[in-house]
């Protein structure tokens, strides 16, 4: 049994996400903290029959740090999907100057009372507040790369379905047999959908245009959604649900229960000079990138091990340029979310 800690519960992504952890058999204690509303939010899902026990935690004042001390404390796994939603116009890049205090100081506070925890951090932008994460955990001297992800299942999601729909397949069929990696905005995702034999055969009747509109609603799906809300809100619930299934796929490692996983696991956005083979894998096909997403396989919450996508999932020429294309941009992002933690006091 486990407890899991929700950073910005309150938020768009966090309600249905926490109802989801509530659903869950092996979450024992779910902890949510927001500045506003965890709460009332708390309430609500402690209604629910199941045996997860439901807490929320909000400070009474900006000077007020045991609530999230509170919210940490003994958690195994924490999910921090805490900060604002992008708003018509707003790509990821511009959510950073917000986003990022938001994230140095979460994730200080679970460097000080929650340093074992395994976290999944969903908050936009992922390519640069995974860095931030990691280099305050730096300067406090409790880094594990093998426990901190970027949570990327998104673009999985999304390349499931809107393939599934070209090619007459079942999307829920496609997990396990195509991949994405990269990043998480714009052109650092690169979908790769030639892995298995049977869905290439499909694949390869596309037209050119069909795929290129393929990899372009994979790479700007969030748009789509900004876009049918009117401004009033991103992908949320999706997001949730996201969230959920790499988080699933967490909580199954943390119990020892085999996961529900096929061959190709889902991807997230790790430090690659972390884990086993990563630096090798950055220094020989990435330009020494050091944060990528790629499939990882999981034990007790941490990454065990990881497919090298040009060993294993038959990249093609196509998808080389993709990724060829996404270093640049993943480079930038990066060392946006570094340097921000340089100059900044923890």
């Amino acid at each position: 049994m486990v407890k899991v800690t929700v950073c910005g519960a309150a938020g768009g992504i966090g309600q249905p996400l926490s109802l989801l952890l509530k659903l869950n058999p092996q979450v024992s204690e779910l902890a949510l903290f927001d500045i506003v509303n965890a709460k009332g939010v708390a309430a609500d899902l402690s209604h629910i029959c199941t045996p997860a026990v439901v807490t929320g935690f909000q400070p009474a004042n900006k000077e007020d740090k045991s609530a999230i001390v509170g919210a940490l404390k003994g958690t195994e796994l924490v999910i921090i999907p805490a900060g604002v939603p992008r708003k018509p116009g707003m790509t990821r890049a511009d959510l950073f100057n917000i986003n990022a205090s938001i994230i140095r100081d979460l994730v200080a506070n679970i460097g000080r009372t929650a340093p074992n925890a395994t976290i999944l951090i969903i908050s936009n932008p992922v390519n640069a507040t995974v860095p931030i994460a990691a280099e305050v955990l730096k300067k406090l001297g409790v880094f594990n790369p093998k426990k901190l992800f970027g949570v990327t299942t998104l673009d999985s999601v999304r390349a499931e379905t809107f393939l599934g729909q070209l090619i007459d397949e079942s999307p829920s069929s496609l997990k396990g047999k195509i991949s994405v990696i990269g990043g998480h905005s714009g052109d650092t995702i690169v979908p790769l959908i030639n892995v298995s034999k049977d869905i290439s055969a499909k694949v390869q009747k596309l037209s050119k245009s069909d795929y290129e509109k393929f990899i372009h609603r994979v790479q700007f799906g969030g748009d789509e959604v900004v876009q049918a809300k009117n401004g009033a809100g991103s992908a949320t619930l999706s997001m949730a649900y996201a969230g959920y299934r790499f988080a699933e796929g967490v909580l199954d490692s943390l119990s020892g229960t085999p996961t529900s996983t096929s061959i190709i696991p889902d991807s997230a956005y790790i430090y690659l000079p972390g884990v086993p083979k990563g630096k090798e894998l950055a220094a020989k096909s990435l330009n020494d990138t050091s944060f990528f997403s790629v499939p990882v396989f999981l034990e007790n919450g941490q990454v065990s091990s990881f497919l090298n996508p040009f060993e294993s999932l038959n990249v093609t020429s196509e998808e080389r340029k993709l990724v060829d294309t996404a270093l640049g941009g993943l480079q930038s992002s990066i060392d946006q979310g570094s340097n921000f933690v340089t100059s900044s006091k923890l």
